[in-house]
């Protein structure tokens, strides 16, 4: 039996007439590609709604009709490059609301306590200088603490009130003054010495001493050092110049001037220092200054206090300083303060011309 392949008519037995069956490909699709961004990836961007267009395959080729070279599996059509996909743009920066300004409630609690005590401590010191204004004295040395005044006015200035001098007045009785005499220790314990007064408006310089004197604002004198309360018999020890009244006419010359102005200086003392009634009762010492022109005159003074006699011990220093009148140094401490007596040594021995 024949195989049926045999049966199968062959190219060559047909005939010439019959016409080949006409393929037709389809055609070739166009697809529109957006035109990319610039440099970076990007994406393509397509209309809402539309749908990208289907690929089509192409029909299959007859065997005896595909081109040498080429296998009869089914050739892909031709895929188009892929654009970089677009960078979307850059979210826009958060603006950053400005700070809401600070009213009193907002400050820390600690800033307000801190200028709280700044305050206070201001209002303190201010305080101090108001209230104890009077009682710290200004000098020329840091450790000093004395109150410049105006120089003494007159003969007759006081404490308390200035009274011109009179020729009604009684007359400073005193007894003759010794042509030297030296100026013996006093009883009481001399006080320390802190430092030196400078006093420029006068022109001398002498001891400050440890408490209990302090230095206070005292009229007339320039400087001043006190003890107690103000009231006569003063316990004071204070520079100033000679009073006019009682400066004398021509320029010292010799001791015996400056022991007649010291003279003149120990009656203005007894006038201003001390009761009414006060009388000179003895000299304690008449000597030359220890440097410069001058001269200390030393004495006890008797005063009338409460219906009885009280002793002071007191002191007078004249001393040149080129001015038209001399500066003095004076101290008065009553028997109630007997105890500093020896600080009018420790004056004597260091006053100086500055």
């Amino acid at each position: 039996m024949a195989d049926g392949r045999d049966q199968r008519p062959s190219f060559e037995s047909r005939s010439p007439t019959t016409p080949f069956r006409k393929v037709v490909l389809p055609a070739e699709e166009t697809i529109k590609i957006p035109k990319p961004p610039k440099p970076g990836p990007s994406v393509p961007v397509r209309p809402q709604g539309q749908q990208p267009p289907a690929q089509e395959a192409p029909a299959q080729q007859p065997p005896g009709q595909q081109p040498p070279g080429q296998s009869s599996r089914q050739q892909s059509p031709a895929q188009a490059p892929v654009p970089p996909p677009v960078q979307p743009p850059m979210p826009p920066l958060p603006v950053v609301p400005p700070k809401p300004s600070r009213g009193i409630g907002d400050i820390p609690i600690k800033v307000v306590y801190l200028l709280g005590a700044i305050l206070a401590t201001v209002g303190a010191v201010v305080l101090v200088f108001v209230v104890f204004s009077g009682d710290v004295p200004a000098n020329n040395e840091p450790s000093e603490q004395v109150v410049r005044v105006a120089p003494v006015p007159s003969a007759s200035a006081t404490p308390t009130a200035t009274v011109s001098p009179t020729p009604t007045e009684t007359p400073i009785v005193l007894p003759p003054v010794p042509e030297s005499k030296a100026f013996k220790n006093l009883s009481g314990t001399a006080s320390a010495v802190t430092s030196t007064i400078t006093d420029n408006a006068v022109g001398i310089t002498y001891p400050r001493l440890a408490s209990p004197w302090k230095a206070r604002s005292f009229s007339p004198y320039s400087i001043a050092q006190r003890i107690g309360k103000v009231k006569t018999p003063f316990t004071v020890i204070g520079s100033a110049m000679l009073p006019e009244s009682y400066a004398p006419t021509t320029k010292p010359d010799s001791n015996a001037d400056y022991r007649e102005i010291a003279t003149n200086a120990v009656r203005w003392s007894i006038r201003t220092q001390f009761p009414e009634g006060a009388t000179v009762a003895e000299w304690t010492a008449s000597k030359k200054i220890p440097v410069g022109k001058g001269w200390t005159l030393g004495y006890k003074v008797t005063y009338p206090n409460g219906g009885k006699q009280e002793t002071a011990q007191a002191m007078v220093t004249i001393v040149e300083v080129g001015k038209n009148r001399p500066a003095m140094l004076v101290a008065s401490i009553p028997e109630s303060n007997k105890s500093r007596w020896r600080d009018l040594n420790t004056l004597a021995q260091q006053v100086r011309p500055i």
